[in-house]
Parts: structure tokens; C-alpha cells; sequence
């Protein structure tokens, strides 16, 4: 159960309604609950690879597929979020620093999601999903740039330990690699490179931009809010390229919005934020999100009709899940 203070505005009725992700526990008694939700988080993020890919195979604009998500977010959040009673610190948060969370938003929004909607056209669910694992080295790595404390490290266990996922991840893709063309291999790569990148460092350093003021579904509203520029002129590339989006875009990126861009992200984000504080247990969260791999290659196969993984396959799951496990290992043992 996620469980915090609710910043709220005061006196407002029925402000305890509902506690997502806001203070977390201290300590390692942290890490398996985060990790809980990492991997729920995952599998709620393979939906997104699996209906964008859907939305591809049935004619959708990638430019529509990564903006309609951000678009259709913003008024869920805002009600969930006024609804328990925490627009002003949003709104105060935006004030205080509009050009750092305009600059990381965009970043762990924008250059997250837009590269992952166009990926999406050169290659099947699995392979993005695949690809997508270099951000468990890329959170890593770019703590020396974002950091100027204790964090500012690269922890070699946990960098063994994700190493160990991502080889896991090379020999899940082992089979299908040889399938797919040179073209397809380097569209659909580069991309989710810039993704993997982008990503855990927009999150880390909202993180340090709302500083404790904000709550998991406050900091994911700032960050919709902030990068909302983006989004609206990659929807305008799309009209100009393709016009509206047809009806089942619109339903699957609703779905995409809900799954992948609400329940997720806020599962993600509270689960890292329990020990942002850690750079080891900080790093064992973001590793949990290689079972994306597991889980989109199973929803592509149910709903897609792609093939299960193979026997090879199967060997790298159980690298993947030794790698999360490692991960576990030596943080109790540190």
C-alpha cells in the first residue's frame, strides 16, 4: 500500500482521500516495496510498446500516437490532482523555476516519448522493449553529470548487477535480431537511445526540482504542464503531415494515456522516489524495468499474434531476473 502525507490546500474536505507515493520510508525496508512497484510498473509500460505498435501496423502518425498520450494525460491529472486538493504547489513550483522544469520536463517527457512513438515504426514491440534496457546503464552513467553529492558515483555492484540484465536482454533479442534489416535495426535503436537517456534524467532531476514540495501525482502534473509546448507542436507536425487522428488511435492512445502514462509513471515515479536518496537501491528500481521485455513479448504475442520467446529466450529472462536480484543482493550486503 502507497502510503504519504497529502500536501493539500488547507482545511479542504476529504484531503486524505487518497495517499500515493508522497513521503517514502527510510531505509532498506524501501527497496522491496519499490521494487514491487517497478516491476508492476513495467508491466503496465509493455502495454504502451504493444498499442503503439498496434497503432502503427493500423496507419497512425507516430506524431499523434506520442502527443495524444501527453494531451489526454494533462486533464485526468489535473482533476486527480485538484481532487485531492494540490494544484497550488504545482502552480507554485511552475512559478518558482519555469525554465528548469520547461528544460528537464521536455527532457524526461519529449525526448523520452517522441523517439519511442517514431522507434516504433521501424521494429516489433520486443525489440523496443529490448533496446529501451540501456536506460538502466544510462541512470547510472549520468549520475556523475547530475549530481553534486554523494550521488554523484557510479556503483559498481550495481553496475555489474545491470550489466548482467542488459546481457540477459542481448540474448532474449539473440533470435530475432537476425530477422530484422539493417534499416529497421538502426531506426528503431537510435531513437530509443535518446529515450533511454532522456528519461531517467528528466526523472531525477524533477525529482530535485520538486524537492520533497510535490507528491508523485503533482511532480508527473508539472512535468505534463511544462513540456505541454512540446506536445502541442508535435501534434500540429502531425495534422500538417497526416490530419486528425482516426477513431482507433484516439481509443488506444486513451489506453496508452491511462496505463502507460498515469498508473505507470506514478508507480514508477513513487517507486524510485522511495529511494532516490540511494544510488544503489535507486539503481536496482530502475532495473526492474527490463520485465518489460518479459511482459511485452507475452502481450505481443496474445494480442498481435507475434511468436512466444524461444528456449534461447528464455535463458535471458532468467539473466534479466538475475540481474534484479543481484541487485537486491548488494544493497542488503553494502
Amino acid at each position: 500500500m502507497l502510503r504519504a502525507p497529502l500536501l493539500t490546500a488547507a482545511g479542504r474536505p476529504g484531503a486524505a482521500r487518497l495517499r500515493v507515493g508522497l513521503r517514502p520510508p527510510a531505509g532498506r525496508a524501501a527497496l522491496i516495496p519499490a521494487l514491487g512497484l517497478g516491476l508492476l510498473a513495467a508491466l503496465l509500460f509493455s502495454t504502451t510498446f504493444v498499442a503503439n505498435r498496434s497503432i502503427h501496423l493500423g496507419g497512425g502518425a507516430w506524431e499523434w500516437t506520442a502527443s495524444l498520450r501527453y494531451l489526454m494525460m494533462l486533464p485526468l491529472l489535473a482533476a486527480v490532482v485538484a481532487w485531492r486538493g494540490g494544484v497550488a504547489p504545482v502552480a507554485a513550483a511552475l512559478r518558482a523555476q519555469p525554465r528548469a522544469w520547461l528544460g528537464w520536463s521536455t527532457i524526461g517527457f519529449g525526448l523520452f516519448y517522441a523517439p519511442m512513438a517514431f522507434a516504433v515504426t521501424a521494429g516489433p514491440a520486443w525489440l523496443l522493449a529490448g533496446t529501451w534496457q540501456i536506460t538502466i546503464v544510462a541512470g547510472l552513467l549520468l549520475a556523475p553529470l547530475l549530481y553534486r553529492d554523494e550521488r554523484a558515483v557510479v556503483p559498481r555492484r550495481a553496475l555489474a548487477a545491470a550489466l548482467v540484465v542488459l546481457a540477459g536482454v542481448a540474448l532474449m533479442q539473440a533470435v530475432h535480431a537476425a530477422s530484422v534489416g539493417p534499416h529497421a535495426l538502426l531506426a528503431g535503436v537510435l531513437p530509443v537511445l535518446v529515450a533511454a537517456f532522456a528519461y531517467p534524467a528528466g526523472n531525477r532531476r524533477t525529482m530535485e526540482l520538486a524537492g520533497g514540495r510535490l507528491d508523485t501525482w503533482q511532480r508527473i502534473l508539472a512535468m505534463t504542464v511544462a513540456s505541454l509546448p512540446f506536445w502541442l507542436a508535435l501534434a500540429l507536425a502531425g495534422l500538417m503531415r497526416s490530419g486528425v487522428p482516426g477513431d482507433a488511435q484516439l481509443a488506444q492512445s486513451a489506453l496508452v494515456a491511462v496505463a502507460g502514462g498515469i498508473l505507470a509513471t506514478t508507480l514508477f515515479f513513487a517507486a524510485t522516489d522511495r529511494v532516490r536518496r540511494h544510488p544503489e537501491r535507486l539503481a536496482a528500481v530502475e532495473a526492474t524495468q527490463s520485465g518489460e521485455v518479459v511482459f511485452a513479448a507475452g502481450l505481443e504475442a496474445l494480442v498481435l499474434g507475434g511468436a512466444l520467446p524461444s528456449g534461447l529466450a528464455w535463458a535471458g529472462i532468467a539473466l534479466v531476473v538475475g540481474g534484479i536480484g543481484a541487485n537486491v543482493v548488494a544493497d542488503r550486503s553494502g
